[in-house]
C-alpha cells in the first residue's frame, strides 16, 4: 500500500501540471509526453519493491573452504561441500562462488543441492529425499534435473531453461556461475522451500507439504543439506547454520587435537616405522571446530620404545601445521598401539571355505561382457600361517586378499594373499545355473491406470535357491511420466526386513548391497527408452550366485520392437539360503506370465 500511494501521488502531480499546461500557448493534453522524471520516480519505486522481495540474510557467518576440482576435472560424486543439518522450523542460507568450464557448455556440470536423512553419505540407513541441480531444462522425462523419491518437477521453476543440444551442451549454462545464494526453508507450517541464485539466474522448489521424516528415530526430524559438484568448484563463503566440523573462517586457525585413522595392528619385524604408517591419517581439529583429514606425508611418527624387537609399540604422531598450513605455535600429539610381529614366511589353507560352487547365468544382457567375474566367499576358509621363527597360527580373513574369480565353467584356482604378499591357492568350481520360469502373485500387480504411488504395493517374495535362476517374465506398462515410472525389482530376506538391493528400471539402486555391485544398460538415451516402455515386454533373471552375491539381469523388448538390456552383478551381503526376489510399482503396473500380459494389452 505504502507503494501505491506513492504512485498515486506521483500521478496526481503529473496530472495537474498538465493541466495548467493546457492553458499555455501551444498546449495540448493529449500530445504531451510524461516528464522524465515521472518515469524515473516510478522506475524507482518498482524497483525498490522488487529489492525488497528478496529477504535480507540473517545471522550470516564466515565459512570459508573449497571444494572441487580447479581444473573442472571433477566427476560426479567424487566432490562435496560440509554437511548442513537444517531442524524443522529452522531456514539455511549460504552464500558461495560457483566456477564453471568455460570450455565446457554441457548443461549438467554446475552442481547440486543433495537432501538427505540426519545420516552419514553412504552410512547405515542414509537415505535421500533428493537431488536439486542449478540448471533446468523443463524436460523432465529427458534431462534429470532434480531426482529422487521426494522430489517432484511440478514444483520447481526456472526463469533460464537450458536446450541441450545432441551432445548435452548450451552455452547458457555459462549464466548460472558467480555469486550463488541458496536458501532451504523448512520455517514455514504448510511449505518446503528450495531457492538457488545468483541474480541472473532463479531456481525455486516450492513444495506445498512439510518433507516427511526419513530418520529411523522419529523423535529425530533434522534433515541433511550437501552440495555436490561435476565439471565445477565452489568457494564457499557464508552460511547461517554451523556445519559438522565447524565454520572456516578467513582468518588462521591453530590445531588443537587429532584422531588417528588406519594404523595397523601388526607390523611385521624388519619393517621401516614410514614403511608401517604409510596409509595412516589424521582427522585433526583446529580452533573454532573446523576439521581436517592429514596424510601420514604431513606427520612425524615415532615409535616406543623401538622397530627392533618384537612385542607391542606405542606410536607417537606429531602435527605442527596451522590449518593454511604454516608453522604451528604448538604442535600437537596422538597416540596408538601396534604389535611388532615375526613375519610370514608360508601360508596354507587348513580349513576350505563353506561354499566353493559358484553359479552364474548369461543373458543377452551379459552375453557380450568380457572380463565377468564372480566374487569369492571366504566363510568358513581357515589358512594357517608359519612365521620366520617357526611358529604358526591362524590368519583372521580379514588380513587377506582373493582373487577374483571368471564367469566361465570349470575349476579356478583363488588365489589368497597376505598383507606381506606371501600368496597360497584354493580351488572352486564355477556352473552356468539353470534357468526357471517363474510367477509371482499377484499377476497384475498395480492400478491398471498406472496411479499406484511409489511402494505401494508389492508382490509376494519368491525365494532363489543357492545356485539358481529365476526368469520372471512380465509385462510393463507405465504412466511415462519419468524414468523411474516402471517396474523394481527387490532382493531382500524372507520377513522383509533386510534390503539386499531395490533396484530400479533406470539402471539404478540401493540397498545393503548394492553398493558392491556392478552396473550398467545398453540404452543410451533415456527419452527413446521411456518412449517404448509402455507395453514392454520384460524378462528379469535373478540368479543367487551361492557365494554371497546375486546378479540381476533384465531383457526389455519394447513397444518399437527393439531389445534393450540392463544390469546388476554382485549385489553382495546376501544370505545363500535366504535370497527372495520380489515386485513393486511406481505410477506404472505390471503384467507377468506371457498369456495375461497378452489379455491385458488387448483390453
Amino acid at each position: 500500500m505504502r507503494h501505491l500511494n506513492k504512485i498515486a501521488s506521483v500521478f496526481c502531480t503529473a496530472a495537474l501540471g498538465l493541466l495548467t499546461l493546457t492553458g499555455c500557448e501551444g498546449g495540448d493534453l493529449y500530445s504531451v509526453d510524461a516528464p522524465d522524471w515521472i518515469s524515473q520516480k516510478i522506475d524507482s519505486i518498482e524497483n525498490s519493491k522488487k529489492a525488497g522481495q528478496e529477504e535480507p540474510l540473517v545471522g550470516m557467518q564466515e565459512d570459508v573452504y573449497s571444494f572441487g576440482a580447479t581444473d573442472f576435472t571433477s566427476g560426479w560424486w567424487q566432490n562435496f561441500s560440509k554437511y548442513y543439518v537444517i531442524p524443522d522450523g529452522v531456514k539455511w542460507n549460504a552464500v558461495f562462488n560457483l566456477s564453471i568450464n568455460p570450455s565446457d557448455d554441457t548443461y549438467y556440470k554446475n552442481f547440486a543441492l543433495i537432501i538427505s536423512n540426519d545420516v552419514d553419505r553412504g552410512g547405515t540407513g542414509y537415505s535421500e529425499y533428493g537431488a536439486f541441480r542449478f540448471d533446468a531444462t523443463g524436460d523432465s522425462a529427458k534431462y534429470n534435473s532434480q531426482w529422487g523419491k521426494y522430489l517432484y518437477f511440478k514444483y520447481s521453476n526456472s526463469n533460464q531453461l537450458l536446450s541441450p543440444d545432441a551432445s548435452n551442451k548450451d552455452a547458457n549454462v555459462q549464466k548460472l556461475g558467480g555469486k550463488v545464494t541458496l536458501t532451504v526453508d523448512r520455517s514455514k507450517a504448510d511449505t518446503f522451500l528450495i531457492k538457488l541464485t545468483n541474480g541472473t539466474v532463479t531456481k525455486t522448489y516450492v513444495q506445498p507439504y512439510k518433507l516427511p521424516n526419513l530418520n529411523t528415530d522419529a523423535t529425530n526430524n533434522n534433515i541433511r543439506c550437501f552440495i555436490c559438484v561435476e565439471g565445477s568448484y565452489i568457494d564457499f563463503l557464508q552460511s547461517n547454520v554451523v556445519p559438522i566440523g565447524g565454520l572456516t573462517s578467513a582468518q588462521d586457525k591453530a590445531p588443537v587435537s587429532m584422531v588417528l585413522n588406519n594404523v595397523p595392528d601388526q607390523v611385521d619385524l624388519g619393517t621401516s616405522l614410514e614403511d608401517a604408517m604409510a596409509n595412516v591419517s589424521a582427522d585433526v581439529t583446529f580452533e573454532e571446530g573446523v576439521t581436517k583429514t592429514v596424510p601420514a606425508s604431513e606427520l612425524y611418527f615415532s615409535a616406543i620404545p623401538d622397530m627392533d624387537n618384537l612385542g607391542e609399540k606405542t606410536l607417537v604422531a606429531i602435527y605442527n601445521k596451522t590449518f593454511k598450513g604454516e608453522n604451528a605455535d604448538k604442535p600437537i600429539v596422538a597416540n596408538a598401539k601396534f604389535n611388532v610381529v615375526e613375519k610370514i614366511k608360508s601360508i596354507k589353507v587348513t580349513q576350505a571355505p563353506t561354499r566353493t560352487h559358484y553359479y552364474y547365468y548369461n543373458s543377452a544382457a551379459t552375453s557380450s561382457l568380457t572380463g565377468r567375474t564372480l566374487a569369492f566367499d571366504p566363510t568358513g576358509l581357515e589358512v594357517t600361517a608359519t612365521y620366520g621363527n617357526g611358529n604358526t597360527a591362524v590368519v583372521k580373513n580379514s588380513k587377506l586378499t582373493f582373487s577374483a574369480i571368471p564367469a566361465t565353467a570349470g575349476t579356478h584356482a583363488v588365489t589368497i594373499t597376505t598383507e606381506n604378499g606371501v600368496t597360497s591357492t584354493v580351488d572352486v568350481t564355477v556352473s552356468e545355473s539353470k534357468v526357471t520360469t517363474m510367477t509371482p502373485t499377484p499377476n497384475v500387480l498395480g492400478p491398471e491406470d498406472n496411479t499406484g504411488g511409489w511402494w505401494s504395493v508389492h508382490t509376494d517374495n519368491l525365494k532363489v535357491p543357492a545356485g539358481a535362476t529365476y526368469a520372471i517374465p512380465f509385462t510393463n506398462y507405465s504412466s511415462m511420466a519419468n524414468n523411474w515410472n516402471n517396474f523394481v525389482v527387490v532382493l531382500r530376506t524372507a520377513d522383509n526386513k533386510t534390503e539386499y538391493g531395490v533396484l530400479r528400471s533406470d539402471n539404478f539402486g540401493w540397498g545393503n548391497g548394492y553398493a558392491a555391485c556392478i552396473h550398467d544398460k545398453s540404452e543410451s538415451d533415456w527419452a527413446t527408452w521411456l518412449a517404448v516402455m509402455n507395453g514392454a515386454k520384460v524378462t528379469v533373471y535373478v540368479t543367487n550366485c551361492n557365494n554371497g552375491t546375486a546378479d540381476v539381469q533384465a531383457v526389455i523388448v519394447g513397444s518399437d520392437g527393439n531389445t534393450y538390456t540392463q544390469y546388476y552383478l554382485g549385489v553382495n551381503t546376501v544370505d545363500v539360503d535366504d535370497l527372495n526376489v520380489a515386485f513393486t510399482i511406481d505410477s506404472c503396473h505390471l503384467v507377468f506370465g506371457a498369456s495375461a500380459a497378452k489379455r491385458n494389452h488387448r483390453r
